[in-house]
């Protein structure tokens, strides 16, 4: 397939992109470097791949909607829109820069995929949207108070897929992932700024207790996403997670494990945070026959042992 890809110098859209390549596919992607962590991190996330003949790389801005549209008319059978601004803490300091990156930048992709016939667009959505409940999250649960601007931006933007679905006719795919994780991990997310600062030796800050995430590996996060891109019917939403909360106590105590001398600072809660996410994974595992792969305590060494390589 041709593939377009949005976002493919971050985390998850780098390692898509390495796996899409290594298929046989043919990938371009956009990527405008946004400084919300460090550039030379995205290009070092790039390098890794620029090595594949089918690879082309477009630094472009989707808010620049004359500029990339060209691009969108180059007989894509599907695109993955994985660009967005990520992070909870920081979409309170800054709002408006949400509506942009993952509102504006979001209508610019649906209306150019559109426009362009892309027979197949796949959205990267946050399990941030279920805001704070108890219990299992299934996809069919009514979207009710979320819990930060970030939460709101993606409530938002899949709201506008559906709606560009029903003008354009494309086939809709909407993931919603549960905490991301592994090599290369986003420097800002709880497990690589824990792993970092037990490198440096430097205390971790632990911000309230009780609290649960889907900690979901980043490879099983990238087979959800082919299986769809191969198998996926009509137009759904996918839950892509792991089945399996850790609780904030049982992380420390993982990585205590492996970090003996670690030294924790207890925080209150911090504001945006949800109690726990805990992914149904049923509707994935019935209609793309997904199956998370790594148990969390190998995921979190295999990051670990990642992180040692990379750092050191």
């Amino acid at each position: 397939m041709n593939v377009l890809l949005t976002g493919g110098a971050g985390f998850i859209g780098s390692h898509l992109a390495e796996s899409l390549l290594q298929d046989g596919h043919k990938v371009t992607i956009i990527d405008k470097f946004h400084p919300y962590y460090d550039y030379k991190r995205k290009k070092e996330q790039l390098d890794r791949i620029f090595s594949y003949a089918n690879l082309t790389f477009c630094e472009n801005d989707l808010l620049d909607k004359e500029s990339c549209a060209p691009i969108f008319h180059q007989s894509f059978d599907a695109v993955f829109h994985l660009a967005a601004l990520p992070g909870v803490p920081y979409s309170f300091e800054q709002p408006l820069e949400y509506v942009d990156e993952d509102i504006k930048a979001t209508i610019n992709v649906l209306t150019m995929a559109g426009e362009a016939g892309i027979p197949h667009v796949l959205f990267g959505s946050s399990s941030s949207v279920y805001g704070n409940r108890d219990g299992e999250m299934s996809e069919d649960l009514p979207i009710q108070t979320v819990m930060s601007p970030y939460a709101a931006a993606k409530v938002s933007g899949e709201a506008y897929a559906h709606m560009y679905q029903h003008v354009y006719g494309f086939q809709l795919t909407v993931f919603r992932y549960f905490t991301v994780y592994g090599p290369w991990g986003r420097p800002d997310m709880a497990i690589p700024k824990f792993i970092q600062a037990n490198l440096k030796g430097e205390s971790i800050d632990v911000f309230g207790s009780g609290t649960a995430r889907d900690y979901t590996y980043i490879d099983d996060i990238v087979d959800g996403m082919r299986l769809a891109l191969a198998h996926s019917k009509g137009n759904q939403i996918y839950n892509i997670g792991s089945g399996n909360p850790i609780t904030i106590e049982e992380l420390v105590q993982t990585l205590k494990e492996i970090f003996p001398d670690m030294k924790v600072n207890h925080a209150p809660f911090r504001l945006g945070d949800v109690k726990q996410t805990w992914a149904d994974l049923t509707k994935a595992k019935r209609l793309l026959g997904y199956e998370p792969k790594h148990s969390f305590e190998e995921g979190l060494r295999k990051t670990v042992q990642w992180f040692i390589r990379h750092e050191r």
